[in-house]
């Protein structure tokens, strides 16, 4: 039996706090500092010639990454179900929301949809910091393989928009973590914040839902846990409707959102969706 990493062991216990405090958008591992993002620092839709170099570039190394990660069982999709919902719309841009609990779970997103996709890519909103302090490979692909961070900077931020208005009018999938935090490992839908089903409304596109439900594997990963074995579960897409106003749009499509997810998790794990009692306050 291998010893369970004390890394990780520290982080479930930060999750079951945060889930306690209802603090569903919370951090719970440690990230870079954020370095700020001017807006000359980033060319969303990757126009300039440097930005289509380095892009090119990093979406070869990824690939490869990605591949590795497939053979030597770090990541494992055992079932992909529902691929009939992508199919209905996947002609139309689209604001793509996915459970966040692993810092590969958008790799397996890409794996199921990338061959029917433009140039084999999904575009992904990414935290600023990840963008701009990640060192090494990773900060490379953070940088490189068609990411949107979001950022503090507010002209940043304007071009960060007019980018995704363009990305989506010409039909890009756009894969944003509503719920924001990553909570590894973790099973439960988290209510989400609004801005993944903002960007739809503001752009008149649907919010197609993919909620990973998990079962463990007979792989113990080197932090002394089992490797998951994903089932990638994509869901009817969410559509605005016209006699609505956005606000209200906005709303009521993270609320079937998440239904859409509770729903998932509970016929998938066969059990009603109850979190940790709330602390008191």
């Amino acid at each position: 039996m291998a010893e369970k990493d004390p890394g990780r062991l520290a982080v479930l216990k930060k999750i079951d706090e945060m889930e306690r405090k209802r603090l569903w958008s919370h951090d719970v591992e440690d990230d870079p500092p954020t370095i700020p993002l001017e807006p000359d620092q980033i060319d969303y839709t990757r126009s300039k010639l440097t930005s289509k170099i380095k892009t090119w570039a990093a979406n070869i190394v990824g690939t490869k990454f990605i591949a590795s990660l497939f053979k030597n069982k770090q990541l494992i999709i055992k079932d992909v179900v529902g691929m009939e919902n992508f199919f209905a719309v996947k002609d139309k841009g689209l604001i793509v929301t996915c459970n966040h609990f692993n810092a590969f779970d958008n790799f397996a997103v890409l794996e199921i949809l990338k061959p029917y996709t433009r140039h084999h890519i999904i575009w992904r909103v990414i935290r600023e910091g990840n963008y701009t302090s990640f060192p090494g490979l990773y900060g490379f692909l953070f940088r490189n393989c068609n990411t949107l961070p979001v950022s503090q900077n507010h002209s940043t931020m304007k071009k960060f928009f007019e980018g995704m208005k363009t990305l989506l009018a010409r039909g890009e999938k756009i894969l944003v973590y509503a719920e924001q935090g990553m909570w590894w490992n973790y099973r439960k839908p988290r209510p989400m914040t609004n801005g993944a089903f903002k960007f739809a409304v503001d752009n008149k596109v649907p919010v197609l839902p993919i909620f990973i439900t998990m079962t463990d594997s007979d792989i113990i990963g080197a932090d002394g846990f089992p490797i998951q074995e994903y089932t990638m579960n994509v869901l009817p897409a969410i559509f605005a409707d016209p006699n609505k106003s956005d606000k209200q749009n906005i709303r009521d499509m993270n609320e079937q959102n998440y239904k859409a997810w509770v729903d998932c998790y509970e016929k998938f794990y066969g059990k009603k969706l109850e979190y940790l009692p709330e602390e008191k306050k």
